[in-house]
């Protein structure tokens, strides 16, 4: 990889999960929680104003609940990464209390970070780029968008105004924030050297000598 925009394909990727795959999924879902939370506290007054604005333009603010699950698959690169990490976020999230409850935070969160799994299982978890990643946040604020339409928003038609905008809006939200964000995250902390024991890590660090 000579660049932070180049693909990086890796022929043969180790699959089996090793602790350090699980500290570090962990310790950013942990981290997450904390940016979950207080986006779950901010919503009403930055995401009602929004909606006020523009209705459905709220959805902007989805991409601060989606960006753990692209983030730990990035830099852990094994199946369920992104699931794992999503999960771990929105269970914390819930015990440190918000508006919708335990199983409702459990659920979304495993629904975003199944998404955000999808499109590196397509690419065999052997692509990893700025466009993987941003594609990554994209799927996943489809799955955040379905999942709250179909419990919370079933009076409003999916396909009108609202629904168009939701939906635009959430999927803005997830390409920047939990994808290109998370990507250019992922290269900064790996300069530093934090996670040489990845490939993920490695790489990034051979590649600026």
């Amino acid at each position: 990889m000579t660049s932070s925009n180049q693909t990086t394909i890796i022929s043969k990727p180790n699959l089996k999960w090793r602790v350090v795959d699980i500290a570090v999924a962990s310790v950013i879902g942990v981290v997450s929680t904390f940016v979950y939370w207080a986006a779950a506290l901010l919503y009403g007054p930055i995401g009602s104003p929004l909606d006020a604005l523009v209705p459905g333009l709220g959805g902007l603010m989805n991409g601060l609940w989606l960006f753990a699950g692209p983030l730990a698959a990035v830099i852990v690169r094994k199946p369920g990464a992104a699931t794992y990490a999503e999960v771990v976020a929105g269970v914390l999230e819930a015990l440190l209390g918000n508006s919708w409850g335990g199983t409702e935070t459990f659920l979304i969160a495993l629904v975003q970070g199944l998404c955000a799994e999808v499109v590196f299982l397509c690419v065999a978890y052997k692509v990893w780029n700025l466009l993987t990643l941003t594609l990554s946040g994209v799927v996943s604020a489809i799955g955040c968008w379905a999942y709250t339409f179909f419990t919370h928003l079933q009076g409003f038609n999916m396909t009108g105004a609202y629904g168009i905008w939701y939906l635009v809006a959430t999927v803005i939200s997830g390409a920047l924030v939990a994808g290109v964000l998370m990507w250019y995250l992922y290269i900064a902390i790996a300069k530093t050297g934090a996670i040489d024991k990845f490939a993920s890590g490695r790489q990034v660090r051979a590649a600026s000598k």
